[in-house]
């Protein structure tokens, strides 16, 4: 498999508290995610390490459903994934507190693509693709939040 590291940060017109408080409801990221289709949870749990989901995801013609689990979460700073699927890798998003009442959100993905998915070139095709989409999503959850 060959990896795919993605990055993209957006700063938000709001505190770090209201950033959190959008982001930490999981079930609520098919609302501001394009990409992500529906979701279901798999564990009582709805927040926090150990949390499990089926994210169902759909980019362009490709559609899969991932099995992904919260694996880091300190409130108000930080929550990663793992996704397992036709698709694998590890996410995190990460908030910094820039001040007067401003937050930025960075938004990691390292994604593994198997050779049938064309390994390496795979992944160089599909990075700016997914860039441009994810940096989309972040203007969604803008939007969500300030209701813009």
């Amino acid at each position: 498999m060959s990896g795919s590291g993605i990055v993209v940060t957006r700063d938000f017109p709001v505190g770090v508290s209201q950033l959190w408080d959008e982001l930490r409801q999981i079930d609520r990221h098919v609302l501001w995610m394009a990409d992500a289709v529906a979701l279901t949870f798999t564990t009582d749990q709805r927040e926090g390490i150990g949390t499990t989901f089926h994210c169902r995801t759909k980019v362009g013609p490709f559609v899969t459903t991932d099995t992904m689990t919260v694996t880091s979460w300190t409130d108000e700073r930080e929550m990663g994934v793992t996704h397992r699927g036709l698709i694998t890798g590890e996410g995190l998003f990460s908030i910094v507190d820039l001040g007067a009442g401003k937050s930025r959100l960075e938004w990691r993905e390292n994604l593994l693509f198997p050779w049938w998915a064309l390994g390496g070139l795979g992944a160089r095709v599909a990075r700016p693709v997914l860039r441009l989409l994810w940096r989309g999503n972040l203007r969604r959850l803008e939007r969500q939040i300030c209701g813009n």
